[in-house]
């Protein structure tokens, strides 16, 4: 009897979730459609506190600073949307950051595709600072772009072939 039972709790939610999956009723897709404009709003707020937080604490310091609170703010963090919102932080308070001396000396040029240098750089920047987390390393192409006044250095050579093409 017991078997049955817990088959049913089994079995009823899995068919119940194929029907809405295969069906798709007009209240489901409803549902749905709410969920994911609700779950973007959220993002798209979200996305915009970081900006502004990264715009005000650009505004009162130095490029350096801004590099360091967004490394040390990340560390430990984990996952994508850490690293997204760390990274929006980072860029906008580089704009409006005062310049620091020599804050690009040794950067090497932003590129679409990184070299394995580039890889290296990005890796021991962590790795020196003792910053946890994958996402570091996209913290710090966040500065190579920067240093790069936000154009890859590769995008002249793939934009030459197509020119060339047509």
């Amino acid at each position: 009897m017991l078997k049955k039972i817990i088959l049913a709790l089994v079995l009823i939610p899995t068919l119940v979730g194929v029907f809405l999956w295969q069906v798709q009723p007009a209240w489901w897709v409803e549902a749905k459609a709410e969920w994911l404009a609700d779950f973007n709003a959220e993002r798209e707020e979200l996305a915009a506190t970081w900006r502004n937080d990264g715009l005000d604490f650009g505004r009162e310091n130095a490029q350096a600073a801004c590099l360091d609170k967004a490394l040390n703010d990340f560390d430990g963090c984990t996952g994508f949307q850490c690293t997204v919102n760390h990274g929006r932080f980072l860029n906008a308070c580089l704009e409006t950051a005062a310049a620091t001396e020599n804050f690009c000396e040794g950067v090497p040029a932003f590129r679409e595709e990184p070299t394995e240098d580039d890889k290296s750089w990005a890796k021991y920047a962590c790795w020196d600072r003792n910053i946890r987390g994958e996402g570091c390393r996209l913290l710090m192409r966040q500065q190579q772009l920067f240093c790069s006044d936000g154009k890859a250095a590769d995008a002249s050579d793939a934009a030459a072939p197509a020119s060339a093409d047509g």
